[in-house]
């Protein structure tokens, strides 16, 4: 009879300190999941969901507004003010305010789990080319600066050239030309038209 009890608790015993080795593993397995999700992961989830939020650009704005769609190094947001498309890249994002749920769903997600769509993959100076192409008047802000109205000309591989003017283009109208470093922006408001992330 002691046997059977003496047995019983190493029995206890062991399979306490197996689970406990799980419990470790599964934890540790976890964070180095976690470890490997980049910011563009979890906005993909909270694309997917249509969450709302608020997003803080590094201009200093706090915006209410969803995440309409999502490219390599970009993302493109609606204001639940205004049904302007605008353009963010990911390193003008200053912080993301979500609730407490869609939080920990964005956690959920698996980066390796599925291929980038072909929108995806879609980088900033590709859709800027997009814009320059159809002419499509934009609003631009950068860092430090008041936004500036006018017309994408050109986007290379770092940088954008600007024409700057009010409303419609004429040659006129122009009032001057800025080359932008990528690096200095913090958003493109879309005026009008369509885009290729649309």
């Amino acid at each position: 009879m002691e046997w059977d009890h003496l047995f019983a608790d190493l029995e206890g015993q062991l399979a306490a300190e197996w689970e406990a080795e799980r419990a470790a593993l599964d934890a540790e397995s976890e964070r180095l999941r976690i470890s490997k999700l980049t910011l563009r992961d979890r906005l993909r989830a909270v694309a997917d969901e249509r969450t709302r939020m608020v997003l803080e650009p590094a201009d200093g704005e706090r915006w209410e507004c969803t995440v309409h769609t999502i490219g390599a190094d970009w993302i493109g947001v609606v204001l639940t003010s205004d049904p302007r498309l605008r353009i963010l890249p990911v390193a003008a994002i200053s912080a993301i305010g979500v609730d407490h749920g869609a939080l920990l769903s964005s956690l959920g997600t698996d980066a390796a789990s599925s291929a980038p769509t072909m929108r995806e993959r879609m980088t900033l100076g590709f859709v800027l080319r997009d814009l320059a192409r159809r002419r499509t008047p934009v609003t631009v802000a950068r860092r430090g600066t008041d936004p500036q109205h006018g017309t994408i000309d050109r986007a290379g591989v770092d940088h954008l050239d600007l024409a700057v003017h009010d409303e419609v283009r004429r040659a006129r109208s122009v009032r001057g030309f800025r080359m932008i470093p990528f690096d200095s922006l913090v958003w493109i408001r879309v005026e009008s038209g369509e885009t290729a992330a649309s």
